[in-house]
């Protein structure tokens, strides 16, 4: 089986596509990198509340997003190898530019909404372990986030965002930390407890928007486009058709990999709150930060460090996701120069969308503002971009005059339509229940 592996910039065309069996980390890349953006600090908090609030009762959910999520990843990754263009920039070429104007807008103001959150909660976090002002903290963090996509080179940005996902394995740490009856965790995860009320389906809502967001498409089909433009002799799928099985598979393997890891951490999450805070009849839990400090009394000193390290990790990886989705989508839509390995000078438009996407962000820590009320309008925007997005991606990815001879078809067409209609009676249900 031929797997399309990255290369360096100056690698020859001949190492491109190999037929042997290249090292994981060769191939794993957008995939990786967007799911594990997936466990945000919001991701986290929505996890831990999930756990706090039910137990084990939430697990299930765990393995049911986890075909859904990976075939719309699927179909997302795949439209940008096979066209080159992201989703803004296919849905510019064959949508009107009420819709795409409508979804780029919305977009960008649910991702300003979680990135604010996000170095809200990181901020919180860092204070838990080393004290010191919150404000400092959400100014250095936006700093940081800014500076690593205008000033570090694509190929070193994207290998420091491949190794932040490490930090994720903070969670698995805590599992292992604290007292599961697994008994009772295995039987949850495998058989539904299904409960009609609604606090338990504003919850189910909650996971799934977590989940299968809008940012996580734009990011991995951009940065698949991206990729053919940096990557030696690696062409778009419609003028190189030669190509095809080696990247396809390297984008299944990807993904496969990246989505499962992503479910594996927040099925980690909801376990440790779980086996600590539900188990102690803690169960209102509204920040990540709340959930660290919740388990010093429980679970230790130790396993409250872990966890908070683990968020500002998460969120030193999903805040330039969360940025630079946005700047991809702003640019592609206005047909701007975009992409991280563009020098600044050369994409100055789109850096700019990434600095005012953040900055924006690190305002809202300064207002009035009540970020959780913030986060619940961020999932509410989030939903009703999902779903006419995922239904635009179905639709394009199956026309051969978009993807030529790599139309998407079988089980992951199956799946990405299922995936569809979950989503929208998600939205339908978390209005509803509001």
């Amino acid at each position: 089986m031929a797997f399309e592996i990255e290369q360096p910039v100056d690698a020859g065309p001949s190492l491109v596509v190999e037929p042997t069996k290249p090292r994981l980390l060769g191939v794993l890349g957008p995939g990786l990198i967007t799911g594990a953006s997936d466990d945000d600090p919001s991701g986290i908090a929505t996890y831990s509340q999930a756990g706090a609030q039910f137990g084990y009762a939430l697990t299930w959910t765990m393995l049911f997003t986890y075909p859904l999520m990976t075939a719309v990843q699927i179909v997302s990754a795949r439209m940008g190898r096979t066209t080159g263009r992201g989703i803004a920039g296919n849905l510019r070429q064959h949508c009107p530019p009420w819709l795409l104007t409508g979804i780029v807008v919305l977009l960008l103001i649910a991702n300003a909404i979680n990135i604010g959150a996000d170095l809200g909660a990181m901020a919180d976090a860092s204070r838990l372990v080393v004290g010191g002002p919150q404000i400092l903290y959400v100014l250095l963090f936006a700093a940081i986030c800014i500076a690593l996509q205008i000033f570090l080179q694509y190929t070193r940005y994207v290998s420091v965002l491949r190794w932040m996902t490490l930090f994720l394995f903070a969670y698995v740490a805590c599992m292992f930390m604290v007292k599961v009856p697994w008994s009772e965790a295995a039987k949850s995860l495998v058989i539904p407890s299904l409960r009609w009320d609604k606090d338990y389906l504003t919850t189910v809502v909650a996971v799934l928007g977590t989940t299968i967001s809008p940012y996580l498409f734009f990011w991995q089909a951009s940065q698949e486009a991206e990729d053919v433009r940096t990557v030696p002799a690696r062409q778009i799928l419609k003028r190189a058709p030669h190509q095809g099985e080696g990247a396809l598979n390297r984008i299944h393997l990807d993904t496969f990999v990246g989505m499962g890891f992503s479910n594996f951490i927040a099925l980690a999450i909801m376990i440790t709150a779980a086996a600590t805070l539900h188990a102690n009849n803690v169960t209102d839990i509204q920040t990540s930060a709340q959930a660290a400090e919740a388990l010093r009394p429980i679970a230790g000193p130790l396993a409250e460090t872990i966890f908070a390290l683990g968020v500002i990790g998460t969120g030193m990886l999903s805040v330039p996701v969360l940025a630079g989705s946005a700047a991809y989508a702003v640019g592609e839509a206005r047909k701007w120069p975009t992409g991280l390995a563009r020098q600044p000078m050369e994409a100055k438009a789109f850096y700019a969308v990434i600095c005012i996407a953040t900055i924006v962000g690190m305002i809202m820590n300064f207002t009035p503002i009540d970020p959780i009320r913030a986060l619940y309008w961020s999932a509410v925007i989030n939903g009703v971009v999902a779903v006419p997005v995922m239904a635009i991606m179905m639709w394009l990815v199956a026309a051969p005059k978009v993807m030529g001879e790599f139309v998407v078809s079988g089980g992951v067409k199956a799946l990405g339509w299922t995936a569809t209609a979950v989503m929208a009676l998600a939205v339908a249900a978390m209005l509803a229940t509001s």
